[in-house]
Formats: structure tokens, sequence, C-alpha cells
């Protein structure tokens, strides 16, 4: 089985090994396309670094709406090639990937009009199949339906009465986004790739107009490196601009931020065997099936404060809440919210006001020698974006360079994942675990999940649930921080698993548990596992506050309330 271990001295090695010779392709940003670049371009036989300036996926890659999707909607702005190629990209993760933690996901689509609408919609979802099926990725998926509102209503009993006459059904695909990039740069460094998160760029190095690596500060450590590569990635996300300032340099575009928010509620909160679709005068929204809860969808707003953090106002939520009780029979109130998360898509400036309006396709540009810049674009086609960035680079390489392989790269987990999935029974009575919680590994890692079984055979305790939060097991945080570079505890509850928005307490009851796990990996003492208890607490509260405000203006005052934790 091939896997990569991204603990503390993996990690200072990457960093030592990056500054000690050049390399053909250092990658900044470990979001999404950050991660598929480092991938794309060490499988093609490059030495690759990759320098992320806080945690994997700390960004927009980790509070997405969590769908790999074709788009439906794009099609209705007759953007065909975007939807062709996103359904592509939708089969190979599905199906050659990433199986482990690509799932589909049904939805129903409400129709409020009788006779034109459904043929309007229908044309549409039809199509959509269709395109599927024709790049030939497109068969695990079941093929959309078309039902009568008391059909639609024993789906989806939820849904008030008059709030359709029928509806459509038709699947799409979700996984956990977070996960998902870490997946990645494990991945990248299991075929060669050095990765460091908490590393932050502070400059370029130049000889002249052409860019020769990074000037790299270790955030936690320190120290300073001098990172020298024949090429650059820009591959920052929403920090574009800001990036591309360091060089001194025009940039060829602009990159605009969109907000996003969601919010987290029980499962029994809503009373529906499918995720739904909803139009709203400005977008969609999206209730999306998520484990024990659901996930309520999105807004799409300008957003021009803070990007690190971006706040959710007690605006946004009451929009959301507002729209979705349009259509609920049993109203979620404010109370039913056990978590919310914002967001920032990164969008090619355009000449629209209006950031639903702005293009989901990519960019790529060659700003100056040495310096390639990728922008824009949807995760679900972050496998494309990242060919065309390595592309790019290649053309600035002095040397023969093969084509784009990814498409033929599992993710780490995703060989041999199905015949486990198939032996679960056998694991859960193998390790005494109940076989619910072998397929929560199994969908969380995949064939690692031995990995996981091995750290409870050494120490049986690591089997047992997580104090406030039973989803997960004590085993899986002392994982995330020896094999996931996870290097706080806020990296834990938020991204290695979603505690965070799963748990009404949203994890505070569950930190100083999962600090204790931590803390013999990481080498804390106990002056440093309060520290990181005491910054998570203020963490929530300071996000609880900003949920409280009117405005974004307000909600990103409050927010910025606790700052990020540095080690002492």
């Amino acid at each position: 089985m091939r896997t990569a271990t991204l603990g503390p001295a993996q990690r200072a090695e990457s960093l030592a090994s990056m500054a000690e010779r050049e390399l053909d392709v250092l990658v900044v940003g470990a979001g999404v396309v950050g991660a598929g670049t480092a991938l794309d371009a060490v499988t093609r036989g490059l030495s690759t670094g990759l320098v992320e300036a806080r945690d994997w996926a700390s960004g927009t890659s980790s509070r997405s709406s969590k769908l790999i999707h074709g788009g439906l909607r794009y099609l209705e702005m007759l953007d065909f090639a975007l939807v062709r190629e996103a359904l592509k990209e939708r089969g190979l993760l599905l199906e050659r990937l990433a199986p482990h933690l690509v799932k589909p996901v049904p939805f129903l689509y409400p129709l409020q009009h009788k006779g034109w609408e459904r043929l309007y919609a229908g044309s549409g979802v039809a199509m959509y199949d269709a395109m599927s099926m024709a790049r030939g990725h497109g068969r695990g998926l079941p093929v959309h339906r078309h039902l009568t509102r008391s059909h639609a209503l024993r789906v989806a009993p939820c849904l008030k009465k008059d709030a359709l006459v029928g509806a459509l059904q038709y699947y799409d695909a979700q996984m956990d986004d977070a996960r998902y990039v870490t997946n990645l740069v494990r991945t990248a460094v299991a075929y060669g790739a050095k990765a460091a998160n908490r590393a932050r760029v502070t400059g370029f190095l130049r000889e002249g107009e052409r860019v020769v690596g990074a000037k790299v500060q270790d955030v936690e450590g320190g120290g300073e490196y001098e990172i020298r590569a024949k090429q650059v990635v820009n591959a920052t996300g929403v920090w574009t601009d800001d990036t591309q300032a360091m060089v001194g340099e025009r940039g060829q575009f602009h990159v605009r931020a969109s907000k996003g928010i969601h919010l987290v509620v029980p499962r029994d909160r809503i009373h529906s065997t499918t995720g739904l679709i909803l139009r709203t005068e400005k977008s969609v929204l999206f209730v999306i099936p998520w484990g024990r809860h659901w996930i309520v969808g999105t807004t799409d707003t300008d957003w021009d404060l803070d990007k690190a953090h971006p706040a959710a106002s007690s605006a946004d939520i009451d929009y959301l809440l507002e729209h979705v009780n349009s259509v609920l029979s049993v109203p979620l109130t404010r109370d039913d919210v056990q978590g919310v998360y914002a967001g920032l898509r990164p969008l090619l400036a355009g000449e629209s006001e209006a950031t639903s309006k702005l293009s989901r396709e990519h960019t790529v540009a060659h700003p100056v020698p040495g310096l390639v810049v990728v922008a824009g674009g949807k995760y679900t086609t972050y496998r494309v974006m990242a060919k065309d960035a390595v592309d790019a680079a290649v053309h600035g390489l002095d040397m023969r360079v093969a084509e784009c392989v990814t498409e033929d790269v599992p993710l780490l987990g995703a060989e041999g994942y199905r015949a486990l999935w198939n032996a679960r029974a056998r694991i859960a009575a193998r390790t005494a675990l109940h076989v619910v919680r072998v397929e929560h590994l199994l969908n969380r890692y995949g064939t690692m999940t031995e990995e996981i079984l091995a750290l409870i055979a050494e120490d049986p305790s690591l089997g047992e649930p997580l104090a406030a939060a039973d989803d997960y097991l004590r085993a899986e945080i002392v994982y995330a921080a020896s094999h996931e570079g996870a290097r706080h505890l806020d990296d834990v509850l938020t991204r290695r698993t979603r505690i965070s928005i799963e748990t009404f307490d949203r994890g505070a009851r569950s930190a100083r548990d999962a600090a204790e796990l931590m803390a013999p990996v990481l080498g804390w003492d106990k002056d440093q596992i309060e520290r990181e208890v005491e910054h998570y607490q203020k963490r929530v509260e300071a996000e609880r506050e900003s949920q409280r405000q009117p405005d974004d203006l307000t909600a990103d005052a409050a927010r910025l309330g606790a700052p990020d934790i540095v080690p002492l």
C-alpha cells in the first residue's frame, strides 16, 4: 500500500530539503488547486515543492458546499464546455481517482409551474445526464427521473404541499473538501514532492526580470529559507492579487472574492431521503445530506474584508433560513443551527457587478519569466486547472517533460478500497469495532484505515470515541497530527474532522481531550496545551459573536477578536 506521513519530522525535513537544491517547480498555496498542481508536477517527474502559509485547505478549499458537480445551472447560461469538463472530472473522481472520498448524492428539484417548467427543467437535466454518459464517466450514477407531487412528497415529506406541483430528481456527488485536499497533498508527497504547511512566502527571489524562487518564513519554527525553483506557480486563490503584488508587476487579471455561507443542522430537522436544490432570486440554494446532518447553502455576495477568516453575519443566516423555510412544512429556527461556516470563492473579476455572474472558469498566466499564476475555476475541475498550470510552467523549463498523467493516478487510499469495503464486516470482527465505525473510517481514509487500526492495536484506548464528539475515534486525532500535518488544535477540529460545525458546542467540549491526544506527537508541554484550548475557545466565541452582528463590517470586526495561534 502506497502511503506518506506528514508528521513534524517530515515537515522539518521538507523545508530543509527544499532550501538545499533548486527545484523544478515550487507551488505556493495548498488549497485544492495548489495541491493538485504539486501532484501533477511530481508525477511528470519534476522535482516539486509545496508551501502553504497556514494549513492545508485552510481557505476556500475547506469551506465549500462539499459538492463535486457538473454545474447544472451553467447549462442555463449555455456554458456547455464548462459543464462537459466538470462532468468528466466528476466521473473520474467517483469511479477511479477517489471512490473512497467522493460519493453519489441525490437532489430533488421542486417544480412550481405546470407544463412548461417540467419540459424546460427536464430538458436541462436530460442533457446533463446525456453529457455525462457521453464522456464515458457517468454510468456509475442513476439517471434523473420525473416525479409527481405525491411521489415527491413521499421522497421528501419535509416539503410544503403547496411548494411544488411535481419534481425532478437527479444525482451529483459530494466529498469532505478539506479531507480531500489533505489526501491530495499526501499523494503528492508519496510520489516524491516536498510539502510544508505553516510556511509563508514573504517575497520572491529575482534575477533581473526573472522569478527564481521564494523567500519562505517557517511560521512555526521561526526560521527563514530561500527556496530556489526554475518555475514558481502562484495558486493562492483569493490571495492571488496579494501574492502578485510581491513581484512588483501588474497582474494580467484580478481575482474578486465572493462570500458563501452555509448552515449545518441535525438530520432529524429536515425529513427527507434526498437533497434539495431550490431557486433563489440571486442563485440556487442547496440542502445537502451530510452524515447525521444537513448543509444548507449558499449565499453569493461580494466580500472585501479579511480573507483569512470571512465572517457570517446575522443577515446571512436569516437569508438562508428565510429561503429554505419557504418550502419546508416545519420551518428551521436559529436554535436548530449546529454550525455555520463562511468561505470565499476566487472569481475572475469581470464587468458584471453581480458576483454570481462572474466567471467560474479558470485562467493561467505567465506575468513574468519564472512565474505562473492560476486562478478562478471550481473545486470539481481542480485537476484540469493543475494540468494547465503545469503545462504553462513546462514551457519555461529547458527540458523534455512528460504529459499529464493524473487522470490515471488514484489518490492514496483509493486502490483496494472497494475490496476492503466488501470485507468491512470481517474487519469489524477482527478489530472489535462496530461495523458502522469501520465504514466511517473507510470513507475517510480508504485503505489507509489500516494505519488507524494499527494505532488502536497499540493503544486500545484510541478505539474509543473522542469526548463530546461521538462520530470520531480518538485514534483519528492522533493520526491527524502524526500523518496528516495537523499542527494545531484548530486544524484538527475544523479540517481533519468537522467537529467545529457538527456539534452544538462547536467542539468546545472536545478541545481539551483532542489537545492532550495531539501533545505527545507535537511535543507540547502543559502550557502549550492550555494555549491551544484557550485559543480554540476564543475562536468559537468570536465566531458566535460575529454571527450575532447585523452586517459584514461588524461581523468581520467580531471574528477578528480571535487571532491565529502561533507557538511560543
